[in-house]
């Protein structure tokens, strides 16, 4: 890195500030994107110069690929037209199979190219390990080499939504790009390189070459959610993470206490910093006049595991929606399967009709997860993590019926609060549980942690181990005030979902305006874990 450009560094926000400047004073309306692009270059040429040619080979195959694509399906519309009084429906059948089968192929084309960088500089390393231990499991000598790779600034994060486009060129919902450097600011926009969020571009692309008007409450706005994502990140998350990683460290060393402890502690700091990062990205998105879609929707209120996913990550899960579990779902091999199913004598039964009925579904949801899993990094922990998710989503579909009949004869009230709030414990403990295989070193770890949960518990000597983990007292305090302020404004906006927290702020006089940003801003400067011969943690989604 030439010098620090991180969204939390003070370089970033005089970056985000001249670029604002030179955008809205901008002569020529019509090419106002091109100080977009030139920004965005710009931050990927500072922050990951080494790697630039990577963004922008995909940028330039999705290009030619997505026009290749829109190429093919005009010319064969043409010819379809000009055929259309000599030749007969059958004939018109064929070749609408033939071009739809080119399509695909050019289609498969991309994703091969694209999906195949990111899974060789990802996971090589991963797949060679796994051979070399199962073959020598075997007592076969062949060694895989490993080798020295490297993963580019937000490849995968890139590498989805330039892929997400050439699905909807393919199925015609977009029209392809005809400008090549429009495309490269819609792959490289960088308020959202480094995590996301993982854009549709339809929702995006517009926004983004539309030319837009100084507004002060836009730019009002915006920064008061980048001032949020400092506090979120700054003040809660980098400070949580110094005892989880001194954990991580030295894993081995600590009790059941301890290691639940650390597992709740992680699920503070990783939505701290995850959301955090996001209300950055948003927030400088907004100031140049731009929506992205909202990660997260307060998962933590979850009353199911569905719905946690629903919530958080919100892009990833709708382009995984979209993308993969649709096509696996609505395929004719599960589709047949389940119809197979339902005139079969098992599918006569109650039980048989239900799982005929939702085998697709429950199916193409661990399909999905087990990919999540592996989105998350190359370590069978990450795997593991996946299939958790995956497994208990798929049996929560399959077991419905049996949950519904338990809910009737126990004769509980679903809207009731105590059964809500039982929802939520329920859920977050079921979260954890897989948080577990995030936070801890192996696959092997992550079990025998789960063991530690009721066999390794030592209150006494867990307290004495939760203050020798680099932070003070102090710091526990300031990170439970900071939960504390999250959730109090989490249960405002769960209450009003309808409005936004800085529309409601508006309302209020100027003294209270004035004094939330101050505070804010005081907040930051005082509390933030940042300074000389610091730098801020890294954001924990850059690693995927």
């Amino acid at each position: 890195m030439i010098f620090n450009i991180t969204y939390t560094s003070l370089n970033f926000i005089f970056f985000v500030l001249a670029t604002m400047l030179v955008y809205f004073l901008f002569p020529a309306k019509k090419y106002k994107w091109t100080v977009l692009l030139a920004a965005s270059v710009f931050f990927y040429a500072v922050a990951g110069y080494k790697f630039a040619a990577f963004i922008l080979f995909t940028s330039l195959t999705t290009y030619l690929i997505g026009l290749w694509i829109e190429n093919v399906s005009v010319a064969s519309k043409a010819l379809l037209k000009a055929k259309k009084t000599d030749w007969d429906r059958e004939q018109k059948k064929a070749y609408k199979n033939r071009i739809k089968i080119q399509k695909r192929l050019i289609m498969t084309l991309a994703l091969v190219i694209n999906f195949g960088i990111l899974a060789f500089l990802k996971y090589y390393n991963f797949f060679a390990g796994s051979l070399n231990d199962m073959l020598g499991a075997f007592g076969i000598g062949f060694s895989a080499p490993t080798l020295t790779l490297f993963l580019p600034l937000g490849i995968s994060f890139y590498t989805f939504q330039s892929m997400g486009y050439i699905i909807d060129v393919y199925r015609e919902k977009t029209p392809a790009q005809k400008n090549p450097f429009k495309l490269l600011l819609f792959v490289s926009f960088f308020p959202q390189i480094v995590q996301g969020p993982i854009s549709i571009y339809d929702q995006l692309a517009h926004q983004l070459f539309e030319p837009h008007e100084f507004d002060f409450t836009r730019v009002k706005h915006g920064m008061e959610l980048i001032l949020w994502g400092f506090c979120k990140k700054l003040i809660i998350a980098d400070r949580a993470v110094i005892p989880i990683n001194a954990v991580i460290a030295d894993y081995n060393a600590y009790n059941g206490t301890t290691l639940t402890f650390t597992i709740l502690l992680y699920a503070v700091q990783l939505y701290m910093d995850f959301s955090g990062g996001i209300d950055i990205s948003r927030g400088v998105a907004q100031i140049f006049g731009i929506d992205m879609i909202d990660n997260f929707k307060r998962p933590y209120f979850s009353k199911s595991i569905n719905e946690y996913w629903r919530r958080w990550h919100i892009s990833l899960g709708a382009w995984l929606k979209n993308y993969l579990f649709y096509p696996i779902a609505m395929s004719n091999v599960f589709l047949n399967a389940g119809k197979k199913m339902k005139n079969s004598r098992f599918g006569n039964t109650a039980a048989g009709a239900h799982i005929a009925k939702v085998l697709p579904t429950s199916v193409a949801s661990l399909v999905v997860f087990l990919v999540v899993g592996i989105w998350h990094g190359a370590n069978w922990k990450y795997v593991m993590f996946g299939l958790w998710n995956g497994v208990i989503i798929m049996l929560s579909i399959l077991l419905q019926p049996i949950f519904d009949g338990w809910t009737e004869k126990l004769h509980i009230n679903k809207q009731a609060l105590p059964f809500r709030l039982f929802q939520i414990v329920r859920t977050f403990l079921i979260v954890l549980v897989g948080y577990v295989f995030d936070v801890a070193p192996t696959m092997e770890q992550g079990f025998q942690t789960i063991g530690m949960f009721f066999a390794g518990q030592n209150l006494a000597e867990g307290w004495n181990q939760i203050f020798t983990l680099g932070i003070r007292e102090y710091d526990y305090v300031v990170i439970l005030l900071g939960i504390l302020l999250v959730w109090i404004i989490s249960l405002i906006q769960e209450k009003h979902a309808d409005t936004d927290i800085r529309t409601m702020l508006d309302k209020k006089p100027f003294i209270a305006r004035f004094a939330v940003v101050y505070l804010g801003i005081v907040a930051v400067v005082v509390f933030g874990i940042y300074g000389s011969g610091y730098n801020a943690a890294d954001f924990v989604y850059m690693q995927f």
